[in-house]
């Protein structure tokens, strides 16, 4: 046992860039696409991994948060919990007991919801396993219980491979992924959140109509409307409120102070950028994908429709989703500072507010006004999230001996919000094991009812098929 813990541990810590090539390759060759191919198809998807993150931690890890922290810092602002950012959250949920077990249970528990008809996603992005690990590493604590921590983040998964089939329908449809879904920890939280406001707006006369989508903004203004003519415009907001000149500066420790005009270019560069790295992820996954779906139409003709599960960053270059995630920078940093009660102040995270969003925007039907309603409920809500497990992550951090950068609380918006993560840690702190088997009912429930759905899919899809051939 231990070996093959130290062995998946070994593999993970190679980073998703790295990993996801392998699992692609391994799969496509499984399911017959060819050697050759499949390799292929899982280095271009290891490119657009890289792309991706140089994208986004530069251009919003480090300059949009440096505009950020001058903002901050321009209006005097403080709190008293930092934000260290989803690397932070990941390392110190891999480091932990159970995340060192998390793969290898992680990957088993999704063969055996495969065998069982209980979800339809074959989850291979072993990397983001660290989301349930991150859950599981909090249930630890404060139950003072390894195998309670285990059982939780179990049952994270469980619930994340579901919204993942649920919401997989829609991912083909808006973000154009056809067999695939994203059973993501972070963005899968949101799903039924969006869907809830998506149903309450739906019944408010008035609200109901407004709709506000990117590409309708496109046709009717031009130039004008062009996702990074939109981009610009909100680096160049988020600029002044920064208190950025016309031209560079040095500040006082050194540093280059960008200019307005450099934060407007680089935010309309994210515009352009992530759907490109998006659309390589995308040209990757499709060998594989098509490979799977015809394997599995080969071989199990009695089964419905299954979907590769993939990383959130696959959806990211929906001009939608970043259009909403870069209004709600500014945004976020406002509500930060006026609820009452916070204490996080969102700095290294507010780069994966996208990721956030990715699920939003296809569920939303890709109206921005919706989604940007949606999302600030969900980051309002977050910040009480991750100040009440601030805490426990600190806690967390300090088990393995993570350097906290001399701050006396640390939380995250990437998994420390998490709505999901929140109600399975804290149904183990306030009732102990009875709400560890709560939350396993409700999964195990979940589970059922899905697998009755799948059954029915299937037998409708074998229907249709059939009465295709008889025509």
């Amino acid at each position: 046992m231990d070996a093959i813990v130290a062995f998946f541990g070994g593999v993970s810590s190679l980073g998703v860039s790295v990993v996801m090539p392998i699992v692609l390759t391994i799969l496509g060759v499984l399911f017959g696409a060819g050697f050759g191919k499949s390799l292929k198809a899982g280095l271009t998807v290891g490119i657009g991994f890289i792309g991706l993150n140089l994208v986004i931690n530069q251009l919003m890890g480090t300059d949009l948060a440096g505009g950020v922290n001058a903002m901050v810092t321009r209006f005097s602002l403080s709190l008293s919990v930092m934000d260290v950012g989803w690397p932070a959250a990941s390392a110190i949920a891999m480091g932990s007991i159970v995340g060192t077990i998390i793969i290898p249970l992680g990957l088993l528990v999704n063969v055996l919801m495969l065998l069982t008809n209980t979800t339809q996603t074959a989850d291979v992005d072993i990397w983001n396993y660290w989301h349930f690990a991150f859950t599981g590493a909090l249930v630890a604590i404060v139950t003072n219980n390894i195998a309670f921590g285990i059982a939780a983040a179990i049952i994270n998964e469980v619930v994340v491979l579901i919204i993942g089939d649920l919401t997989a329908p829609l991912v083909e449809k808006s973000l154009g992924l056809p067999g695939v879904s994203i059973p993501h920890g972070f963005a899968g939280a949101y799903a039924p959140i969006a869907a809830a406001v998506n149903w309450i707006i739906d019944k408010i006369p008035g609200l109901n109509k407004i709709d506000i989508n990117v590409r309708t903004m496109q046709k009717k203004f031009g130039v004008f409307g062009e996702p990074v003519l939109l981009g610009s415009i909100i680096g160049l907001l988020i600029g002044l409120l920064a208190g950025y000149g016309f031209l560079p500066s040095t500040a006082a420790d050194g540093t280059t102070v960008p200019s307005v005009l450099s934060m407007a270019v680089y935010m309309g560069a994210v515009m352009v950028l992530i759907p490109k790295m998006a659309a390589l992820l995308m040209e990757g996954l499709m060998p594989v994908s098509d490979a799977a779906s015809n394997f599995i139409q080969k071989h199990f003709q009695n089964r419905g429709k299954i979907y590769i599960g993939l990383d959130s960053a696959v959806g990211t270059g929906h001009p939608v989703t970043l259009t909403m995630a870069l209004i709600l920078v500014p945004v976020s940093i406002f509500l930060a500072f006026i609820l009452p009660g916070n204490k996080v102040v969102p700095l290294a995270d507010l780069a994966c507010i996208p990721y956030m969003l990715v699920l939003v925007t296809p569920i939303v039907h890709e109206n921005g006004f919706r989604g940007l309603i949606v999302g600030i409920i969900v980051l309002a809500v977050g910040f009480y999230i991750a100040t009440d497990l601030s805490p426990l992550i600190t806690s967390a951090a300090a088990n393995v001996n993570f350097d906290m950068g001399g701050a006396a609380a640390i939380s995250s918006i990437c998994d420390g919000a998490n709505p999901l993560t929140w109600v399975i840690t804290r149904a183990a702190s306030f009732l102990g094991p009875i709400g560890l088997v709560v939350t396993g009912v409700v999964a195990v429930a979940l589970a059922v009812w899905n697998r009755s759905r799948i059954l029915k899919e299937a037998a409708e899809l074998h229907a249709a098929d059939a009465s295709k051939a008889n025509e």
